[in-house]
């Protein structure tokens, strides 16, 4: 079955078009804004226009218009081609994508996963060496991401500034969430509902009253 992968969530732009598991075309930059304006244009450069007979999306946490941009994109299509369409976590995605980096890392090394988040804070997701979520994710003071970060191997965009601030840790993966690097995730983390995980509260409130 072919598969189109969207990932609009982070500063970094990617898609995927995979038959089962493998990998047949895909794209990725580091675009930090203009996400609705190139991701289409990315998609059509697929084999076939990138046409599928399924679609996965990153449905954050991340910035909030990337996951909008992305989510619009997967349901126009699903909706156009008539196909299932499914979510994923970007904080699940490069835990995946730290693990395969360092197969060679310590046995029982487990992987915090640090993201740009909103309003200076992170998005903060610890993963046991096995890949299995070991909290929910959390958007923190990077005062406080630091505080609740043990990890051997830290990953994200973060990844750096986190290691920096916790003063020594073995490993320290600068990465950002790749559509071309989903093969890496379980079925476990393929969720059937592509709802948007912000990861915090939106910034704008209605009136009251």
């Amino acid at each position: 079955m072919r598969r189109l992968v969207i990932d609009s969530a982070t500063e970094a732009c990617s898609v995927a078009l995979f038959d089962g598991m493998e990998l047949i075309a895909g794209s990725h930059a580091m675009l930090g804004r203009g996400h609705a304006e190139q991701l289409v244009p990315m998609i059509a450069a697929l084999p076939g226009k990138g046409q599928a007979a399924a679609i996965a999306v990153n449905a954050g946490p991340g910035s909030f218009t990337g996951i909008r941009v992305g989510l619009a994109a997967a349901r126009a299509l699903a909706l156009a081609w008539q196909v299932p369409i499914a979510g994923y976590s970007a904080l699940v995605l490069v835990a995946a994508m730290a693990r395969a980096a360092h197969p060679g890392a310590a046995p029982g090394t487990a992987i915090d996963v640090v993201m740009s988040g909103g309003h200076g804070e992170w998005f903060f997701q610890p993963f046991g060496a096995d890949g299995s979520a070991l909290a929910e994710a959390a958007s923190l003071s990077p005062e406080a991401a630091a505080a609740r970060s043990s990890a051997g191997l830290v990953a994200g965009s973060q990844a750096e500034a986190l290691a920096a601030r916790r003063g020594s840790v073995p490993l320290a993966l600068p990465l950002w969430p790749d559509a071309r690097a989903f093969a890496l995730l379980g079925t476990d983390a393929i969720r059937p509902d592509p709802a948007p995980r912000y990861g915090r509260a939106p910034d704008a409130r209605l009136p009251a009253g």
